[in-house]
């Protein structure tokens, strides 16, 4: 008569302990990067907020007084710059997502059909992606330059006339700047999708050509769908720089928020927080109210994703 095989006790091995190394691993490897988002983030967002409620000029904490709403008040009806800057926030929102965003994803969709010199395409339309906004800003003002300036040349060798000072006239400056900054945008939105293409199952592709689908109807009904993932990071991407966009703006504007047609909130804050006569309450109001717009606008197009997706 057989006997039943005793169960081998390493069937079910028990799981190991963690010793003081591996918590030692642990504590450093998650708790560091916790403590840099805590200090440098969390910390930060809390005292603006608490700020904006009160009147300081950051010298000395004697100087702290509360005052309620009154910075807010003071902002929404009292403060010339706020207006244009949220009208050109608005400008800026609708330009990338528009034109440098979709021009991107086109770009990537083309890239991705290994058409010759592929590399050379990638590394000549994220070339501006490597540099920083300060050194975008710097090239352009130079090709932007009313006296010897690339574009001012150009245009005088095909008509006379006055040179045109793109940086110095309300009606254009902003524009420019658009052009400038949508030029560093499409190359990261060319890299994001491209990445995401790489991941596609090409047999989808296959199947609606198939089908009788041509190349417009299969990027818009097979690619597009299928990329929602990158859609949504790209979507988010796009609303972060539109509204937090300062560092090419302050190159071009000569370093100030209140410039006619190139105000924007995030100038406005740091003309009032690190301004010659620093207004630290009314600064960090006008910092809520970015924080509160941004917050709005990803998390109304991200409720509407995921409530799509439940249904």
């Amino acid at each position: 008569m057989r006997t039943a095989p005793r169960a081998s006790s390493r069937a079910h091995p028990r799981p190991r302990r963690l010793g003081p190394g591996d918590r030692l691993f642990l504590t450093v490897v998650v708790g560091i990067p916790l403590l840099a988002l805590l200090v440098f983030v969390w910390l930060p967002a809390l005292a603006s907020i608490g700020l904006s409620f009160t009147s300081w000029d950051g010298l000395t904490l004697s100087d702290l007084h509360w005052v309620g709403l009154e910075n807010y008040r003071q902002i929404f009806t009292d403060y010339p710059p706020f207006w244009p800057a949220v009208t050109h926030n608005v400008i800026w929102l609708l330009f990338t997502a528009l034109l440098p965003t979709p021009f991107g994803v086109f770009l990537a969709y083309q890239l991705d059909r290994k058409i010759r010199f592929t590399r050379v395409y990638q590394t000549a339309i994220f070339i501006p992606m490597v540099l920083s906004l300060a050194v975008v800003g710097l090239i352009w003002d130079i090709i932007y330059n009313p006296d010897y300036g690339l574009l001012n040349g150009v245009i005088s060798t095909v008509s006379s006339g006055h040179p045109i000072d793109w940086l110095g006239d309300p009606n254009l400056n902003l524009w420019a700047v658009l052009v400038a900054s949508g030029w560093r945008h499409t190359g990261y939105i060319m890299i994001l999708y491209l990445a995401g293409l790489k991941g596609f199952d090409p047999a989808l592709k296959e199947a609606a050509a198939l089908d009788g689908a041509n190349g417009r109807q299969t990027f818009m009904k097979v690619v597009l769908p299928a990329m929602k993932p990158v859609n949504i990071i790209i979507l988010v991407v796009t609303v972060m720089e539109s509204l937090r966009a300062f560092d090419i703006v302050y190159v071009l504007g000569g370093g100030t928020g209140s410039k006619p047609g190139m105000e924007l909130l995030s100038l406005l804050i740091s003309d009032n927080i690190t301004g010659e006569s620093s207004h630290i309450g009314y600064g960090s109001a006008l910092a809520v109210i970015l924080l509160l717009v941004s917050l709005a606008a990803i998390g109304t197009f991200l409720f509407q994703t995921f409530r799509k997706e439940d249904q």
